[in-house]
Parts: C-alpha cells; sequence; structure tokens
C-alpha cells in the first residue's frame, strides 16, 4: 500500500523544506515527481533547485523538456509520470493522480496559505475514508520535521 505523508510547513518556505526532502530521495535511490499547479510555478521550481545551494547538485528536469523520462527528478505541471516516479510530492496544492501508483506520496503545504491549508485538510479527509494510512509532519520552531499523532 502507498505511504502517504503531510509535511506542513510552518517555519519555512516550500524552496527552503523541498530540496533536502529531494536529496534524501536521491540518496535512497528513488526516482520522484514533484507536482506544481502550473507550468508558471514548475519553471520557477526548476530555477530554485539548480541554484538553492553552492555546493550541492540535484539533477533534475521538468515535463517540458527533452529527456524528462531520464530525470531522477522531474518537475511536472499536470498528474503525468514520464519519468516512471515511485515517490511523488505534491505542492502547492496540486491536485494527486491515483496514489496507487506510487510507493510514496508527499503532500507539502504552506499553513500560511489559507487554500493549501483546506486542501490538504481535504485531501487527509478523502484519503483516510479510502483506508489509506497517513503520517503528519509538522516543522517544530528549529524548521526540523516532527511526527505528530
Amino acid at each position: 500500500m502507498t505511504e502517504i505523508l503531510f509535511y506542513h510547513l510552518t517555519e519555512s518556505k516550500l524552496e527552503d523544506a523541498l530540496p533536502p526532502l529531494l536529496d534524501k530521495s536521491i540518496e535512497r535511490g528513488w526516482r520522484v515527481a514533484v507536482q506544481t499547479v502550473d507550468a508558471e510555478r514548475r519553471d520557477a521550481l526548476d530555477t530554485h533547485l539548480w541554484v538553492y545551494r553552492d555546493d550541492s547538485f540535484l539533477p533534475h528536469g521538468t515535463d517540458a523538456g527533452e529527456f524528462a523520462a531520464e530525470q531522477p527528478i522531474l518537475i511536472v505541471a499536470n498528474e503525468g509520470n514520464p519519468n516512471a516516479a515511485t515517490v511523488r510530492f505534491l505542492v502547492d496544492g496540486a491536485e494527486p493522480p491515483p496514489v496507487s501508483e506510487y510507493e510514496r506520496v508527499v503532500f507539502m503545504f504552506d499553513g500560511y496559505d489559507q487554500t493549501q491549508l483546506e486542501a490538504a485538510r481535504a485531501q487527509w479527509k478523502r484519503l483516510k475514508a479510502e483506508g489509506h494510512n497517513l503520517t503528519y509532519w509538522q516543522q517544530n520552531r528549529d524548521g526540523r520535521w516532527e511526527k505528530k499523532a
């Protein structure tokens, strides 16, 4: 069964919290899709991942790129999965594809954005009603993730 995680951003922006999680995914050998709400946001995240840290490199591309299928991390603006990802991150309130197609699905949402908060709550309720096991993580004051009951 798909592992479903909800990551509630309270102390940092997505641009700061997402790259370390993607780094860990690559270390584990996972293929990842990061789904945004539109092409403009996809392109902004793509640009950010190239420059977010001087001493790090995250191999990635976008679904608009020529070699999308070969990317270990692919940023997409739709429900497609051209790189055969087994892990899917959903950001900014993006609507998920069928979760059963993935080993792990991660919803990341900004706790100060009411629209994203309401979308995450609706997804939680829907997925819980479908019988999925869900875990909820929230940032502590240091920006570290803590699993909540």
